[in-house]
């Protein structure tokens, strides 16, 4: 765990992958009990999450005051800026272009499903994408996020036959690295300063399959 950025406010930090985001039932390791132990706080407050296979940077309040100031600007993606870097099997059609899908969260499979209809428990999921990179039958992409659904990148890239390359809950070919999906980019204004805060993480096709 790298931490990037830390104040009495808020602490800026690379997950690694395989941790959780934050503390659940199943005891498993995860970012809250970690940066509690790294930092020597009394708590530490999520504020956005990544799936627990998924690497990349987050970022924490400190205190409750931080954490609803930070929670009101995560739930806006023009105020709370994130973007990734994922490794997909084949090419997207154009260069640059847009993702939109209604998401079905299916909890009882943990897994989230593109559907065709607006019904009860569907959301909308809208991404922005660029292709940075083609090697043999890889594309690297960034990935701009415009709603954070459940396994979102996921899904609306396997539903198009692009699969993330170590994602098999999706399809996605074996990977002795896991899962090629990273959180390279994380912008926002300090919730206590206002200060413009952006923190970025380089990564290239070749560190991540």
């Amino acid at each position: 765990m790298d931490i990037l950025y830390k104040d009495d406010h808020i602490v800026v930090c690379v997950k690694p992958a395989g941790v959780l985001s934050a503390r659940d039932l199943s005891g498993n390791a995860n970012m809250t009990d970690m940066l509690i132990s790294e930092l020597e706080v009394a708590d530490v407050f999520p504020i956005h999450r990544l799936d627990r296979d998924v690497s990349g940077i987050m970022v924490y309040a400190l205190n409750a005051s931080a954490a609803a100031k930070l929670s009101s600007i995560a739930s806006d993606h023009t105020k709370f800026v994130k973007e990734y870097i994922a490794v997909v099997s084949g090419r997207p059609e154009i260069q640059k272009g847009v993702f939109e899908d209604l998401l079905f969260k299916d909890t009882k499979r943990s897994k989230s499903f593109v559907v065709f209809k607006m019904r009860k428990g569907v959301k909308n999921a809208n991404l922005e994408y660029e292709v940075i990179e083609t090697f043999d039958k890889y594309s690297l992409v960034r990935i701009h996020l415009i709603t954070g659904r459940t396994h979102q990148i996921r899904v609306q890239f396997a539903s198009r036959k692009m699969a993330i390359v170590g994602d098999r809950k999706y399809g996605g070919e074996k990977s002795e690295k896991g899962i090629a999906l990273r959180s390279v980019l994380l912008a926002f204004n300090h919730p206590v300063t206002n200060q413009p805060l952006r923190f970025e993480i380089a990564t290239t096709i070749g560190e991540m399959i």
